[in-house]
């Protein structure tokens, strides 16, 4: 192909379809823990999930991994899916939630541009739950390039946001 093309600014990711093993279990943690709506079941075999009523952000189904193993960490595959949330006190609500509930993490950064909660799904699908910080905060290079890094994130100061509120 000739010529240069870039996708346009207002393109976004509509939605992720995950193979699951068990869909009750999948909607158990996507549903019931992280408070999904679902939008439609299309029998046992798969549901569709949304936020504030959009038609699905996710869709879980068992059409071909019902009863499977995760699939393996050392393979090809999806890495993670991130759920980007509208502010800094969603991301606290979310992540007191999790942390009473004593859902296991397995991380949590500071990207400069973002902070960002790391979980598995029980099937052992990584999920991201983040929230972006203003563009106009966003650490830059001399060049004016972005300059993102991975700190610790401080999860004292994050869980503020819910108890000064």
């Amino acid at each position: 192909m000739s010529g240069e093309y870039h996708v346009p600014a207002q393109t976004r990711i509509g939605h992720v379809h995950l193979k699951v093993a068990d869909l009750n279990r999948a909607l158990a943690f996507y549903r019931d823990l992280l408070g999904f709506e679902v939008t439609m079941m299309y029998g046992s075999q798969a549901a569709f999930i949304s936020a504030g009523g959009y038609h699905h952000h996710i869709g879980l189904n068992t059409w071909h991994s019902k009863g499977s193993p995760p699939a393996s960490k050392d393979g090809v595959g999806l890495y993670h899916t991130a759920i980007l949330y509208p502010t800094r006190k969603d991301l606290a609500l979310i992540y007191d939630r999790l942390r009473r509930a004593y859902y296991p993490f397995t991380g949590a950064s500071d990207h400069g541009v973002s902070e960002a909660l790391y979980l598995d799904d029980p099937d052992g699908n990584g999920v991201e739950l983040y929230w972006d910080r203003p563009q106009e905060l966003w650490p830059k290079k001399g060049d004016g390039t972005l300059d993102m890094f991975t700190k610790a994130l401080d999860l004292d100061d994050l869980l503020k946001e819910v108890t000064d509120n």
